[in-house]
């Protein structure tokens, strides 16, 4: 962190001139951050042997039907042009799209600690007498921030929830470095990642507009091109070009019951009471001292929970992790009350209240942090145990004649669960692998079957035809297990 001065580049003023000493200074900070980040998510995905899970391996075979002119949306995951930006590229490496899809989506929830650090070290604001307490409260944040439920796992999976958390975090602290469009351009971002993110966006292009209305022609342009990322690609490649929301209607996970409560119990659940504490305390203290920045992110966050309601009334499932985004905007105001106790110097009895205030939820939220630890190396257990399911799964079918020799022979069938893992591996669209096995081989379908069984796989073939028969039975073999 450099300080709580704007991190702006200054231009050239003439030519061959160089950059003034500070801004030299920033985007050398910038950049050694960006490489430590890169470098411990690099350290992160081959120490802990990850995979990405059902979603991300979904984004994967976008990236890669592409480049065969082959996509088709019509299976799960839902679409998100937020991955596709990078699925696609990376997808020109070959079988090392996966691997640096897993770099990016750790880099991308790593660096969020970074951007939240920093929003809190300026929202705390310098104090002389006590130099350290915004550090500390930075570093309270940055820590909390990785505490929140389920955000270890999401990591662990290389899900895009987390890289959402970043976008929005960065656009906080680009607006208060006095870098509106950028701000504006992060919430583009994270707006193709969350449809929660389309309001708000909207709601700060007319802010910008209001403040400069040169700004007006840009924001427009990027408003208008968050409708056409997530609907154009569906009308072309899928039944509906609202096929996203088709596939995330009335799932198991949906809310029964009072959906307003539903929605706020799992909001609740993203982290304890402690926490829960921190922030009401913080936000009244931020509407005492008429703290504009922190009102506003506590009224983004709960724009976010209203609109996660309004969801919950259309089918949608509002899972927890849906509201990670708001649950680390509440994160950063707590950070922000910490700070404001800890630089509390008047009255003399506030100035002593202040840091036991905050020692005091430190010591409540350690039973917290051992359940997370604990919760984490359950997660990283099981992200070993899935990354050795799917090293099998590669290898035997490589074994047995490579993806070329299954899809010759019928269509690649497995559970529900394991379609998009098969389709990356096999080289098809989720769409196109099978997950109904008993109904093929009732109606007499030819079907390669791959089926996870004790972390390994079992290859059966089904109703092959006389002319592949020879062939294709020999394909019926066991991987690995336990």
């Amino acid at each position: 962190m450099t300080g709580s001065g704007p991190l702006t580049i200054g231009p050239r003023t003439g030519r061959g001139r160089r950059r003034p000493p500070a801004a030299r200074g920033h985007l050398r900070a910038w950049l050694l951050t960006a490489a430590a980040i890169v470098a411990a998510s690099v350290a992160v995905v081959f120490a802990t042997g990850m995979r990405p899970d059902y979603d991300a391996f979904g984004w994967l075979v976008w990236g890669k039907q592409v480049l065969h002119w082959n996509l088709n949306l019509d299976g799960a995951p839902s679409w998100k042009p937020l991955t596709f930006l990078f699925t696609l590229p990376f997808a020109l490496a070959g079988h090392a799209q996966m691997y640096l899809w897993m770099i990016t989506a750790v880099a991308g929830a790593l660096a969020g600690c970074v951007f939240a650090a920093r929003v809190v070290f300026r929202l705390t604001g310098p104090c002389p007498e006590r130099p350290w307490a915004p550090y500390a409260a930075a570093a309270f944040t940055a820590v909390s921030l990785l505490g929140l439920a389920t955000y270890s796992r999401l990591i662990l999976i290389a899900n895009s929830d987390p890289v959402v958390v970043t976008l929005c975090l960065a656009a906080i602290d680009a607006h208060l470095c006095g870098r509106r469009r950028l701000a504006f351009w992060l919430l583009f971002l994270g707006s193709l990642g969350r449809p929660e993110l389309w309001p708000i966006n909207g709601l700060y292009a007319l802010w910008m507009a209001r403040e400069d209305r040169r700004t007006l022609p840009v924001s427009a342009l990027g408003l208008a091109l968050i409708p056409a990322a997530w609907f154009v690609i569906p009308a072309l490649t899928s039944r509906s070009w609202f096929i996203a929301g088709d596939l995330a209607l009335h799932q198991k996970t949906a809310i029964h019951g009072s959906k307003i409560l539903g929605v706020i119990s799992r909001l609740r659940s993203l982290y304890g009471l402690p926490m829960q504490i921190a922030v009401v305390a913080a936000i009244a203290v931020a509407v005492r001292r008429r703290d504009r920045a922190t009102l506003t992110v506590a009224a983004a966050a709960l724009l976010w929970v209203v609109i996660e309601i309004g969801f919950a009334y259309h089918g949608w499932s509002a899972v927890n992790r849906y509201m990670i985004e708001a649950g680390a905007a509440l994160v950063l105001i707590a950070g922000v009350g910490v700070g404001r106790a800890l630089t509390v110097l008047r009255p003399p009895a506030a100035a002593r209240l202040g840091p036991l205030a905050v020692l005091a939820l430190v010591a409540a939220m350690v039973p917290l942090a051992r359940s997370w630890a604990r919760q984490a190396h359950v997660d990283l257990d099981n992200a070993r145990a899935h990354a050795k399911q799917v090293r099998r799964l590669e290898a035997v079918v490589r074994r047995i004649g490579g993806p070329a020799a299954i899809r010759s022979c019928g269509q690649p069938t497995s559970l529900l669960g394991f379609q998009s893992t098969v389709a990356w591996v096999v080289g098809v669209n989720v769409g196109d692998v099978g997950f109904h096995p008993g109904i093929a081989i009732h109606d007499r379908e030819p079907i390669v079957m791959l089926k996870p069984h004790d972390l390994g796989w079992q290859v059966r073939v089904y109703n092959m035809p006389p002319s592949r028969a020879a062939r294709c039975d020999r394909l019926a073999t066991d991987s690995a297990m336990g």
